[in-house]
């Protein structure tokens, strides 16, 4: 298993940028089951297995 990546600390700007991302992403009017979605497939791209198992994208 290969080691975690702090990228907060190693890139600060980097995940500040990710986080300002975030925020809109969150503001844009996308239904939210969709953007569940999208975070749950961008992490099964990025190796994740179960990253984003909240309650709602269990529904």
């Amino acid at each position: 298993m290969t080691q975690r990546v702090e990228i907060g600390t190693i890139l600060p700007d980097a995940y500040q940028a990710m986080a300002g991302l975030e925020k809109v992403i969150g503001k844009s009017g996308l239904p939210k089951p969709l953007l569940e979605l999208v975070r749950l497939r961008a992490s099964q791209i990025n190796g994740c297995v179960i990253t984003h198992m909240t309650p709602e994208s269990l529904k």
